[in-house]
């Protein structure tokens, strides 16, 4: 089946701009948004009209999650949901998080990530690249069988890698169950005190990760001097 032209008026800024990614960008590879404004003159916001694809699955990534981009580069990286077709592309409506919830929510996970336990700043493994926090928004199943969205910290690969996961809790149920005693009591007490407790240790070294270069030093001949001492 051919695809729409990407010219055709007729359709939305939004599904225009989807089929212009496939037709004329292609997976993979990088688009600038002066090749994207020239490609639409005179369409309002085509820029947001192409970011919102990401609702319906499309992963398009900026230097955010991609270090090798500009500020002024994207890369679509993969189509989602052909919005194009009938019954595709509809509006999902969710209500815009606030600031004021960005920094409770970011307040009550620590500042960290809560799929992987990164704090902001601090480079993955083995890359020059690092983590920044955003608050996203989680689909969670629950044994009654209906489905939730809850709002939590996550770094910016496990937001991307995690658009389309479901929590599942009866299978959060069944590992919680194989859990041995001692680490049972470590879970209990993170949900009796509604956060996950950081030992003076991890926290430590994610302010450590946060540092310069030049301050990871300092720490660095502190901690050799007192350890030969």
């Amino acid at each position: 089946m051919s695809l729409p032209s990407w010219t055709d008026e007729s359709y939305g800024s939004m599904k225009r701009g989807a089929l212009w990614l496939v037709a004329v960008v292609g997976e993979g590879n990088v688009f600038t948004k002066t090749q994207l404004k020239e490609a639409f003159p005179g369409t309002a916001q085509i820029d947001r009209r192409v970011r919102d694809l990401r609702d319906f699955g499309w992963r398009i990534d900026t230097n955010r999650e991609d270090l090798t981009l500009d500020a002024n580069e994207q890369r679509f990286v993969s189509q989602g949901e052909p919005v194009w077709e009938p019954g595709k592309g509809r509006a999902k409506t969710s209500t815009p998080i606030t600031a004021t919830q960005r920094r409770e929510i970011m307040a009550k996970d620590g500042h960290l990530c809560r799929s992987c336990g990164i704090p902001a700043g601090q480079m993955y493994a083995g890359t020059y690249e690092a983590a920044q926090l955003d608050i996203a928004r989680r689909q969670v199943l629950k044994s009654d069988g209906t489905t939730v969205t809850q709002l939590v910290t996550e770094c910016s690969r496990c937001r991307v890698g995690g658009r389309d996961l479901t929590t599942d809790a009866p299978s959060l149920l069944t590992k919680v169950g194989n859990l041995g005693d001692f680490e049972r009591s470590i879970l209990s007490g993170w949900m009796a005190h509604g956060e996950r407790e950081f030992s003076a240790l991890e926290t430590i070294w994610a302010e450590y990760q946060s540092l310069s270069a030049e301050s990871r030093k300092e720490v660095q001949d502190v901690l050799t001097e007192n350890t030969n001492g």
